[in-house]
């Protein structure tokens, strides 16, 4: 998750792509919100690996995703055409996401991040990649508020995803959702 505009230098590009790169070299799926900037960075640099991309889309249609929210059709295998809007599609981004990867990032970001935290998922963040997600820990740690939420920071993108995909190995069911939805006795699958 990351800014899809603004003030994007090449190498917050660059890291994003690597992100995405490491991703799919270690067959996980990138799900991202199907936007320009960084994320469509991550996605490209997932293609460039092989990896399998899904696009969340805040539209109705292919049409509405290209005319209306300016976004690309490339490179997803797969497109989800939620309807829901730039809010809304996030909480699809995030329940359908094992793990969260956050890059820079702007209001669309922090929208995404509180979602994640609430949601007591595993957070991973870039650090220092401009932006807000430079500020998540301490914004997490303002609110006061225990989700079950775990928060990795690497300045490093592969470095970030090995440990962030070691932590989800090792205790799956510690990333259920917030300990108030978790079911321990629940099955989770990786897609």
């Amino acid at each position: 998750m990351g800014s899809a505009g603004g003030d994007l230098p090449q190498e917050q590009l660059d890291r994003a792509r690597r992100l995405g790169k490491r991703i799919a070299e270690r067959d996980c799926v990138t799900v991202t919100g199907a936007c320009p900037g960084l994320p469509d960075a991550a996605a490209h640099g997932a293609r460039e690996a092989g990896g399998f991309i899904l696009g969340v889309s805040p539209a109705h249609s292919r049409e509405e995703h290209v005319q209306v929210y300016a976004s690309p059709l490339e490179p997803y295998d797969a497109m989800v055409f939620s309807g829901s809007g730039l809010m809304g599609r996030e909480v699809h981004n995030i329940h359908s996401s094992d793990f969260v990867i956050f890059v820079g990032g702007r209001t669309g970001t922090l929208g995404e991040f509180a979602i994640a935290y609430d949601e007591g998922k595993l957070i991973g963040i870039l650090s220092h990649s401009g932006g807000l997600s430079d500020d998540f820990t301490g914004i997490a740690r303002m609110a006061g508020k225990e989700t079950g939420a775990h928060i990795v920071e690497d300045d490093d993108p592969e470095r970030l995803v090995d440990r962030c995909l070691e932590l989800y190995v090792k205790a799956p069911q510690a990333f259920l959702g917030s300990p108030a939805l978790a079911q321990p006795d629940t099955p989770t699958s990786r897609a």
